[in-house]
């Protein structure tokens, strides 16, 4: 897929689930390069590297029922706030993708109004609790080319 022009994409914001093509790590470690699966993300993080990259770690969300400790549900509520079906999702903290954002993997959707990447936020207290999950369980980011 083209990559969006970068002046055409808001900023990053650390919590907003995005579309994104995930790449899972053990689709990088057959060779792979593209995700097989387009899927909502969670950004967790983002670093300014210069004036022109910012770099942004993201977490896939899955319905598929993860290691035990090595996810985070997602209230249903929540779900419904961010316009995502109503089937069980977890937030995954053992894995992570690595980007320059906006980046080429970035997927549209259709019915945001808060850009076309973009689902929503989520609430701080799911955040947060995402957020120790993930310094418990120092995921090595499987890093995205350009």
């Amino acid at each position: 897929m083209r990559e969006p022009k970068r002046g055409t994409v808001p900023p990053p914001k650390i919590g907003q689930i995005i579309g994104y093509s995930y790449l899972w790590s053990h689709e990088h470690d057959v060779g792979r390069e593209e995700g097989i699966k387009d899927r909502p993300v969670a950004i967790v993080a983002a670093h300014r590297m210069t004036a022109e990259a910012i770099e942004v770690l993201v977490l896939p969300i899955t319905h598929a029922s993860p290691t035990p400790g090595g996810a985070v549900e997602i209230p249903p509520s929540v779900k419904r706030h961010l316009g995502l079906d109503d089937r069980q999702s977890w937030i995954v903290t053992t894995e992570a993708n690595i980007f320059r954002w906006p980046g080429p993997d970035l997927r549209p959707i259709s019915r945001s109004a808060q850009g076309p990447f973009v689902f929503g936020s989520l609430p701080a207290d799911l955040f947060e609790r995402v957020r120790q999950k993930i310094l418990a369980d120092l995921p090595k980011p499987v890093r995205r080319t350009e």
